[in-house]
């Protein structure tokens, strides 16, 4: 970081015979057609499935939610922000944010942020637009490892939109979709206040985009979805964004909204 004998009702032949004496006071009674078993019949029961059954008992699991799922969700827009973000500096504002009851999503390009605890593929020499910090820390205090953690930047507050007031900060679970993948994140990071889409390394890794700082990301067709009011505690859990992050994008999915 950014988803397998014949039964009581078959018919007997009439010209069968018992292969054993019948017992006394139980005689056998041959019939044609389809046998309707009486009440008192003493032969044994086909069993059914019953409360024991593992077929019956076991919860069946949901499936996991597409990228076709969410994307079908996210079709339409209506529009959050008051006005638009561009996707890198310079370029035209086309991109706004929309939002439905239970989520904000944008759909844009994928800038890698490379900032946070420096790794082998994240520092000074390889991204020279590295910052050793991040708006949102761990719950020991340190920067998030961008390496590491699957995490989106939102644009910091402004005149166009304050994520603040949607139910959006640190830690809030956010569902990234790019072609076919999902991946699950946190909002881990705020950028510039004009611009948007952009995640962490260990996000585009996970949605098979090219992590590099200098030259990867994507040019456009990745989906941002951030569910409200949702948060990973510590904020570092991946396992945690990524349990939340499915159950959150079910209820998205199935939802009416």
């Amino acid at each position: 970081m950014l988803t397998p004998v014949a039964g009581p009702g078959g018919s007997a032949a009439p010209d069968a015979a018992p292969s054993a004496p019948a017992t006394t006071g139980s005689a056998p009674a041959t019939t044609t057609g389809t046998a309707t078993p009486s009440p008192d019949a003493s032969g044994p029961a086909t069993p059914g499935p019953g409360p024991s059954d593992p077929e019956r008992t076991a919860p069946t699991a949901p499936a996991p939610v597409t990228a076709a799922d969410l994307l079908a969700k996210v079709s339409g827009c209506t529009p959050v922000s008051r006005g638009r973000y561009r996707k890198d500096r310079g370029t035209a504002a086309t991109v706004p944010v929309c939002g439905t009851r239970d989520a904000v999503y944008w759909k844009a390009d994928m800038d890698i942020d490379c900032d946070g605890r420096p790794g082998a593929h994240c520092n000074t020499g390889t991204d020279p637009n590295f910052s050793s910090s991040t708006a949102f820390t761990q719950s020991d205090g340190r920067a998030l490892s961008s390496e590491k953690l699957p995490y989106v930047v939102v644009p910091a507050p402004s005149g166009i939109w304050d994520y603040r007031e949607h139910g959006v900060r640190g830690g809030s679970v956010a569902a990234v979709v790019y072609r076919d993948r999902v991946s699950y994140a946190v909002v881990g990071d705020v950028g510039p206040t004009d611009i948007i889409g952009e995640a962490s390394y260990a996000a585009a890794t996970s949605l098979g985009i090219d992590p590099d700082p200098r030259s990867g990301g994507a040019p456009s067709g990745v989906t941002y979805i951030v569910f409200k009011d949702s948060r990973v505690t510590p904020l570092e859990d991946r396992e945690a964004a990524e349990s939340q992050g499915e159950r959150l994008a079910r209820e998205f999915v199935d939802s009416a909204d």
